[in-house]
């Protein structure tokens, strides 16, 4: 959906082919809800992108004449192993081949093709149509002009792209949002706050600013800058960050425990999963107009 926004030709590919007929039908219905939203991204109408894309039959059609390969299988490393060697049997030197990996290194990811030069993580936000973010990962041999052609790219889709300078476990964005799961999850473990009030401290507190600066800005603003913060409030963080325990284990009874309070707001069953997934997608959709509004020039 977003390639086509961007007005790029794309065709699907899975080895199943109901799920090929599945995805255009899905995104069928989504590109029309979100025209009538007047949330359709890109200049063409939503009948002009659907016509941009169409499902292939065998991986070779799919990959014929494409500039660009974005691999999105299940986060499986020899999975995408088998399938990123069987893309550098039939590419040219001139395609990127891009995979969507959340955390697989790309140095394990691309190992031993002839085409590493080629090759990158792009790594999505989920839901990719209403959260910009874009990870750029190189493999140690991957081409300069290969990271700036797919930043190019995946600015010219309405993306955000952001480099990752050297492959690290998790990259940048999960490496964050698991240091915020795990001291969420020793706390309610601990007994010092409950599921749902800390839910509360992302969605009331932190996230509401964070959805704007980030954490460094946020330190430059809240003293006369960052040599100012740091001055100021350095040793109180070393202290709190001291008292940080172990990795948790992640306990099936602290899971039980957090599984509860959660289905008190969301039951677990798929209708209501589905909903509320929908309704967090719309408050992504009237965020991401709101940024575009506010956003410094």
């Amino acid at each position: 959906m977003l390639f086509a926004g961007g007005g790029f030709q794309v065709k699907l590919y899975d080895i199943e082919q109901q799920q090929i007929r599945n995805a255009l039908e899905n995104i069928r219905k989504e590109m029309k809800l979100l025209e009538q939203a007047g949330a359709l991204k890109g200049s063409l109408s939503a009948e002009e992108q659907l016509s941009l894309i169409s499902g292939c039959p065998n991986i070779q059609e799919a990959v014929e004449g494409a500039m660009h390969i974005q691999e999105c299988v299940p986060e499986d490393l020899e999975l995408k192993k088998k399938i990123f060697a069987q893309l550098d049997s039939i590419v040219d030197d001139r395609v990127i081949l891009s995979s969507s990996t959340s955390c697989l290194m790309p140095s394990k990811l691309f190992a031993g093709l002839v085409h590493v030069k080629q090759c990158i993580v792009a790594h999505p936000v989920n839901p990719p149509y209403y959260i910009p973010l874009i990870e750029l990962v190189p493999h140690p041999e991957t081409a300069p002009t290969t990271v700036d052609r797919t930043h190019a790219l995946m600015k010219k889709i309405g993306q955000c792209p952001m480099r990752v300078q050297k492959e690290v476990a998790g990259f940048v964005l999960n490496r964050l949002q698991y240091a915020v799961i795990s001291e969420a999850w020793r706390l309610v473990e601990e007994g010092i706050v409950s599921p749902s009030d800390l839910d509360l401290v992302m969605t009331e507190g932190l996230g509401m600013r964070y959805a704007f600066i980030g954490p460094l800005e946020t330190m430059h603003l809240n003293a006369e800058g960052m040599l100012s913060y740091c001055d100021r409030y350095s040793e109180g963080m070393k202290h709190v960050l001291k008292t940080f325990g172990p990795i948790p284990e992640f306990s099936r009874a602290t899971a039980e425990k957090v599984n509860q309070d959660m289905c008190v707001k969301v039951p677990d069953d798929p209708e209501h999963l589905a909903a509320r997934r929908q309704w967090r997608d719309e408050c992504l959709m009237r965020l991401a107009k709101l940024k575009s509004q506010v956003q410094p020039q």
